[in-house]
C-alpha cells in the first residue's frame, strides 16, 4: 500500500498539471461513469492529501457532491501518462491536453460532499507532512496504552500516512524497541520520533522514494552494493531479514505483528 509521501506527490501533481483547467472526465471502466459525466467540463479547485487519502475538489458549479475521494487500498494507481493511452481498468480518467491522469484498482473512488470530507478528517490521525498536523495531541493517547510503539505508528488514526517501511526505518534510527509499550515511551523520545517522520516522509515527498539510511551507511561510504528493491531507496531494516546490521553488525529480524511484516535489528533496539 502506498505511503503517505506518494498521495501527497499525486496531489502536488494533479495541483500543478491539471487544476484550473477545463477537464475532460470519464471512467472507461464504467465503474464510475455516472459520476465521472457530472464532473466533466469542470475543473479541479485543489488536490488535497491528507494520510493516505486523496482529495480532488471540484468548483462548487458541479454541485454539493464536488469532492472526489479516493484511496488507492493495497493495489491502486494513479499515473500521469499520454491522454492517447488507454491501457488496463481505468476507473477515472483526467485529461487537461495532452496529460491524462489514470486511476486504476482503488479501494475508494467516490463523490462525496463537504460534510463526508470533514467526516473522513476527523477519523485520521496527524499527518507528518501536513502543515495543520498536531502532534501534540497524539501524546495523551500514546502515554496511556500498552499497545506497542509498533502498533501505534501504523495506526492511521494516530499517525497518518504512516506504512510499514517508514514505522520499522523510523523506530530503528530512534533505537527503539518496536516492542515497547506506548505508555513507556518518553515525551522526548515521541518527540524526537515525530521530528523524525517530519523529515524522513519530506524526503521521500521530495526524492520519489524511501531514503532513511544516513550519509555514513550510504553505499559509496561503506563499500557496499545499492539495494535492489521494488520499493527502491536505502533503508536499514525493512525486508533486510537474516542480513547484517550496517550499525552494529546483529542480524536484523522479522516476525509478523497484527498482519504485517516486522523488521528490527536486537542490537540496535534493545
Amino acid at each position: 500500500m502506498p505511503e503517505g509521501h506518494v498521495i501527497h506527490r499525486l496531489a502536488r501533481r494533479l495541483d500543478a498539471d491539471f487544476a484550473g483547467r477545463d477537464l475532460a472526465v470519464s471512467s472507461p471502466q464504467g465503474r464510475f461513469a455516472a459520476d465521472a459525466a457530472a464532473l466533466d467540463g469542470h475543473r479541479i479547485v485543489a488536490a488535497e492529501a491528507v494520510g493516505k487519502h486523496l482529495f480532488i475538489v471540484f468548483d462548487d458549479a458541479v454541485g454539493p457532491r464536488h469532492i472526489v475521494y479516493i484511496h488507492l487500498g493495497l493495489i491502486g494507481s494513479l499515473r500521469f501518462e499520454p491522454a492517447v493511452d488507454i491501457v488496463g481498468e481505468i476507473r477515472l480518467r483526467l485529461v487537461a491536453g495532452d496529460m491524462a491522469a489514470h486511476l486504476r484498482g482503488p479501494q475508494f473512488c467516490r463523490r462525496i460532499d463537504a460534510a463526508e470530507y470533514h467526516a473522513i478528517r476527523a477519523r485520521t490521525g496527524e499527518d507528518p507532512l501536513r502543515d495543520d498536523a498536531h502532534p501534540a495531541a497524539l501524546w495523551p493517547r500514546i502515554q496511556r496504552t500498552s499497545r506497542t510503539v509498533a502498533a501505534l505508528l501504523m495506526d492511521q488514526k494516530l499517525f497518518a500516512g504512516v506504512g510499514n517501511i517508514y514505522r520499522a526505518e523510523v523506530l530503528f534510527r530512534q533505537g527503539l524497541s518496536p516492542f515497547l509499550a506506548g505508555r513507556d515511551l518518553s515525551r522526548a523520545q515521541f518527540d524526537a520520533l515525530w521530528a523524525d517522520l517530519v523529515f524522513l516522509m519530506h524526503v521521500g515527498v521530495e526524492r520519489g522514494r524511501i531514503d532513511t539510511v544516513r550519509d555514513a551507511h550510504l553505499p559509496h561510504v561503506m563499500g557496499r552494493e545499492p539495494r535492489q528493491d521494488d520499493h527502491g531507496g536505502e533503508v536499514y531494516v525493512y525486508r533486510r531479514a537474516g542480513q547484517s546490521c550496517y550499525v552494529c553488525g546483529a542480524t536484523v529480524k522479522t516476525q509478523v505483528l497484527q498482519g504485517r511484516n516486522l523488521f528490527w535489528c536486537p542490537g540496535c533496539q534493545a
